[in-house]
């Protein structure tokens, strides 16, 4: 029982897995569509542009039993394998570049797989296109041949090109480079190349066109990018000549010579023709047309001239034969012709020199007027000259040149063979000058080279030169330098200019003029060139002493130069020495000079350089002056105020000394005055009241207005001070007594010193007393010097600051200056010493006003004291 048991179960399990493996399903892969990027990668499309290693897909399947699904990728044999997938998750990647242009469809097989069963399935991707083709030109390269006479506007060639692109960026379109220097255009949608309407070929012109056409296709995307591709190509046009131009004579002018032992038939010269379309050119036919008379002929195919008599019966020496060239279709018609003329000339042997000849036959004389200074190259074309040697060969061979003045011209051609046309070309137009030669004379030498008799002949050429304005006048210097006193009169020559043309008749005719801001004192005759002063103009040094302008030297037709003028207006003594105003008076301090100056306005030395002298001076022997400086000081004995009261009885020490300034022009001038020194020492005592009367000294209002207030506030002060002790007395009932007071003022010291003001200011003179300088420089003298000597006043005061106002009271002995003074009105004076005086004496009446009200207030509160 007990092995029935277990066998039951096992025996059941493995019925259960038997049923199982019989109904396993297969899987299969989702279909979603061709817009998804997953699932069975049916209907997908991808573009040819996508880079190598992109994600494109994505297979995506399941398996009915939810058993793990793996993915597979082939491809059939042959096939190039563009893709690799994952094949756990199914991830799908380019891994080889895509073109549509070669493979627009890939054939893929995909699997899916869990395990069992496998599902496979045939895909099939399409490529899109993208723009990454350039168009290409077909069957290249591009040759045309194209007629001249083609009509304008003609189609003449198509051009195609190709683009395996589809689209928009297949399609081409054309146009060509350069459209505005090209003969032709193209129709941009067909390619059609057409000769520009309104436009010719011409194969004489240019035988070949080179177009360059350019293919652009319609643009396209490319990586996301729009893109534009084109492709250039060249198209050969050559042009095809067609009969349309006449033949032409090839090495004309012709000459041929007949001579006197040349047998008849024989060959004189050939003429050459062609025909003048060289493409395509037709035979060329030769004929004789006129001049001949029976005595040449010329083959008709090679245009050789023949003589058919013996040179002896040829009536004429020279013959003019008209040649017909034409050209012969290929048909046998004349299509075109031309002419030309053939000169034979019958010569003898070397029997003749080089002959000469005008238009009139031989000449040895030929003439021609031309103007001067011709271009060089330029070829004499008045003279009409022909050289000619009637021999034949080596005997007419010689050589040409001038023989005269050389470099100037020269003759072509240097050696001649039978004949030519002499030509004589300018080498150098600057020697062909009117100015230097009006007439140029040459000789024409004509000299065989080859023959034992060395023939010659010469000819005499004259050329008359005819005149051209080619001159500018031209100035005898480039400057002008004058001098001119200032003192000159008006219309006073100052310098003549001088300029010259060697152009002849009008044109050397010269005019002068002048300008410029220095030049409005000055005229100039417009023919003499004379420069002189305006009939009004004064002349100054001293304003202005140098002019400068222009002149100028003009022809009839405006040629000009210029030349500078430099005029040095020179100074004339006219000006006299002048005093400066502070000459009136000066104070001289015993030990320093004094000085004065005199200033002469003329502009140049020696008339402005002064020099200083006395004239005169009471009592003489005291003062010596600096010539040059006009430093005044006194004799070197003189060092203190007794010496000076030794000399003269004059207590105010006051002299009047006549001073000259005389200049050193010639002649000289010199001018007086009168100066009036007060000698003083040097004070001892300095304080704030004298240095305001030093700084004060020149403007006596202003001290006279200080001191003026000084002393309304002390009266100010005064009246205040009385109404106090007025009121304090009134309420204390006590009147003090006014003799006590008075007699406290009596001995104060102020009063003294208020005694000795009043003795200043009553002076018996006060005009003595003061004086002042009109010059407000006078305080500080050309050494520096600024101290005057002052008596001390009490020790007790203010001492007083020497003013220069203040004479000392040693003397009062009155003097005078002849000259102007410089003295101010008493009136003045007493004002500002009223000002002075009862300042300090106030000072003193508050101060003892003071004390007594103190001792007044101490009494009144202690009855007791």
């Amino acid at each position: 029982m007990k092995h029935v048991r277990h066998f039951a179960p096992s025996l059941f399990l493995n019925l259960v897995h038997v049923c199982l493996a019989q109904a396993n399903y297969a899987p299969y892969f989702f279909d979603n569509g061709a817009s998804s990027t997953n699932g069975n990668m049916a209907l997908l499309s991808l573009s040819e542009d996508i880079p190598v290693g992109t994600h494109v897909y994505t297979l995506n399947g399941t398996d009915p039993e939810g058993d793990p699904v793996t993915y597979g990728m082939t491809y059939e044999a042959g096939s190039r394998s563009y893709f690799a997938i994952d094949t756990n998750f199914g991830n799908v990647t380019l891994i080889e570049a895509l073109d549509r242009e070669k493979e627009d469809e890939i054939e893929v097989i995909v699997s899916i797989s869990d395990g069992l069963s496998t599902v496979a399935e045939k895909v099939r991707i399409l490529v899109t296109d993208a723009n990454d083709e350039s168009p290409e030109f077909i069957n290249t390269p591009y040759i045309v041949q194209v007629p001249e006479n083609t009509p304008s506007g003609s189609s003449i060639f198509k051009i195609e090109a190709a683009d395996k692109d589809t689209g928009s960026g297949g399609s081409i379109t054309y146009f060509l480079q350069n459209i505005r220097t090209n003969k032709f255009t193209i129709d941009r949608h067909s390619g059609v190349l057409r000769i520009k309407t309104g436009i010719t070929l011409d194969y004489e012109k240019s035988r070949t066109h080179f177009v360059t056409v350019v293919a652009k296709d319609g643009g396209g995307k490319l990586r996301g990018d729009n893109k534009v591709f084109s492709a250039t190509t060249t198209v050969t046009i050559n042009v095809e000549d067609v009969q349309d131009t006449p033949p032409m004579f090839i090495g004309t002018p012709y000459y041929g010579y007949v001579y006197e032992d040349t047998l008849a038939d024989s060959e004189v010269l050939t003429v050459i023709a062609l025909d003048g379309d060289r493409g395509k050119p037709n035979n060329i036919h030769y004929g004789l047309v006129t001049g001949s008379e029976g005595s040449f002929e010329i083959n008709n195919t090679t245009g050789a001239i023949s003589v058919t008599k013996n040179p002896s019966k040829l009536k004429k020496e020279v013959y003019e034969l008209k040649i017909q060239a034409s050209e012969i279709s290929l048909d046998g018609d004349v299509t075109a012709y031309a002419f030309a003329i053939v000169t034979i000339r019958v010569v003898d042997l070397n029997n003749h020199p080089p002959t000469f000849y005008g238009e009139n036959g031989p000449q040895n004389r030929f003439e021609l007027t031309m103007y001067e200074h011709p271009p060089e190259g330029e070829i004499l074309r008045g003279l009409k000259i022909t050289v000619n040697d009637s021999d034949q060969g080596a005997n007419a061979k010689f050589n040409l040149r001038l023989v005269g003045p050389g470099g100037i011209f020269r003759v072509v051609p240097q050696t001649v063979l039978n004949e030519a046309q002499v030509t004589i070309i300018v080498e150098n137009s600057a020697a062909i000058d009117y100015e230097k030669f009006q007439l140029l004379t040459f000789k024409l030498l004509a000299i065989e080279v080859n023959t034992p008799e060395k023939f010659s002949s010469t000819a005499d050429i004259v050329i008359r030169l005819l005149d051209t304005n080619d001159n500018v006048p031209k100035f005898s210097s480039d400057y002008y330098i004058s001098r001119i006193p200032e003192n000159s009169p008006g219309g006073s020559n100052v310098v003549a200019v001088t300029a010259t043309d060697p152009d002849s008749g009008l044109w050397g005719e010269v005019k002068y003029s002048i300008y410029g801001t220095g030049a409005d004192l000055f005229l100039i005759h417009p023919s003499t060139g004379i420069i002189y002063t305006q009939p009004w103009a004064t002349l100054d040094a001293e304003v202005t002493a140098k002019y400068n302008f222009y002149v100028k030297a003009e022809d009839t037709e405006g040629k000009y130069s210029l030349a500078e003028v430099f005029i040095t207006v020179l100074d004339v003594n006219d000006h006299s020495p002048e005093f400066s105003e502070n000459i009136q008076e000066k104070t001289m301090i015993i030990g320093s000079p004094v000085k004065i100056e005199a200033i002469d306005q003329d502009a140049e030395e020696p008339n402005n350089i002064v020099d200083y002298s006395i004239m005169q001076a009471d009592p003489a022997n005291v003062f010596d002056i600096d010539q040059s400086t006009g430093e005044i000081k006194l004799k070197s004995y003189i060092r203190s105020l007794d010496i000076i009261h030794n000399i003269t009885k004059d207590k105010d020490c006051i002299w009047s000394v006549v001073v000259q300034a005389k200049d050193r022009g010639s002649p000289s001038f010199s001018t007086t005055a009168v100066l009036k020194i007060d000698i003083t020492e040097e004070t001892l005592h300095k304080g704030p009241m004298a240095a305001f009367l030093m700084h004060t000294k020149d403007n006596p209002m202003k001290a006279l207005g200080v001191l003026a207030g000084v002393m309304g506030v002390m009266v100010v002060i005064t009246i205040m001070i009385s109404t106090a002790m007025f009121w304090r007395n009134k309420r204390s009932n006590k009147i003090m007594p006014v003799r006590r007071i008075i007699k406290k003022r009596q001995i104060h010291q102020p009063r003294t010193v208020r005694m000795e003001w009043l003795k200043f200011k009553l002076s018996s003179n006060p005009a003595e007393k003061f004086a002042i300088e009109d010059d407000t420089k006078s305080l500080q003298n050309e050494n520096s010097n600024n101290n005057v000597q002052v008596p001390s006043l009490p020790p007790t005061a203010p001492a007083l600051p020497p003013s220069p106002v203040l004479a000392p009271k040693i003397n009062t002995t009155e003097w005078r200056v002849t000259t102007v003074s410089g003295s101010l009105n008493p009136k003045f004076i007493n004002k500002q010493g009223k000002k002075k005086g009862p300042s300090s004496t106030h000072n003193a009446l508050v101060s003892e006003l003071k004390q007594k009200f103190e001792k007044r207030n101490i009494a009144s509160n202690n009855p007791h004291i």
